[in-house]
């Protein structure tokens, strides 16, 4: 996994190398590249390294801090962006499923296999930008569902569950299942989105990943019900 980190303090290229010499002397790190100019430091490492961890590697001459969790790869903070910038990923995604989903049944049109389309896409979707970054959805997850907060081990685990209810929709197979499962593990997920919004904290949005940068906004918690209405609808009619 890779990180980015901002560096300050450096004032030369010999700055450069002794931050880059003493991060990669730490255990797991398996390469770091500085830029000067911009204070900013790619480190690859093969598991998490706490920022504590990589402040004490450092001389006290130099500090070491996360590059914000909102900031795109040219630097620029996205919750500077309209709420419509941040979130077009997400609308683009939503409305390329349900134009699949319509082609797949405009044919023959039956309102719940529209749905049932709709909802394994959704997952094969959302599972495939997870696991982008396999190693770096749990700890994005695990800020606000409360499962994940509880046992960290759901969060690597539900990248490869959204796989197997994708698959059993689009398949058909025990759907009666897949739709209890839907609302049960959307159910918890919204729970943590309602209170992530009440809270008014500014965290990252893991529905896609964390390939994408996406704030934690209305529209992850309508996304999720927009399912959970699907799921309660296929049960009960």
């Amino acid at each position: 996994m890779t990180h980015t980190y901002k560096v300050s303090g450096m004032t030369c290229q010999h700055c450069k190398a002794s931050v880059e010499d003493n991060i990669n002397k730490l255990e797991n790190v398996k390469s770091v590249s500085v830029d000067l100019e911009s204070e900013k430091a790619k480190i690859d490492m093969e598991q998490h390294i706490d920022i504590e961890t990589l402040q004490e590697a450092l001389s006290d001459k130099y500090k070491i801090s996360k590059q914000s969790d909102f900031e795109d790869k040219s630097g620029e903070n996205i919750q500077d962006k309209s709420k419509a910038e941040q979130l077009f990923p997400l609308f683009l995604i939503f409305g390329y499923i349900t134009a699949a989903s319509i082609l797949l049944n405009f044919r023959d049109w039956e309102l719940s296999s529209f749905m049932f389309d709709f909802m394994g896409l959704f997952y094969i979707v959302f599972s495939f930008f997870k696991f982008l970054d396999y190693t770096g959805f749990p700890e994005s997850f695990r800020m606000y569902d409360p499962l994940a907060k509880v046992l960290p081990a759901y969060g690597w685990v539900y990248p490869f569950l959204e796989t197997a209810l994708g698959l059993m929709f689009l398949m058909r197979f025990e759907l009666d299942i897949a739709l209890v499962a839907t609302i049960i593990v959307l159910g918890i997920t919204t729970i943590g989105v309602t209170r992530s919004l009440f809270s008014k904290k500014t965290i990252k949005c893991a529905c896609l990943g964390t390939a994408l940068n996406l704030p934690m906004t209305e529209a992850t918690f309508i996304e999720n019900t927009i399912m959970l209405v699907m799921a309660v609808w296929m049960l009960l009619f």
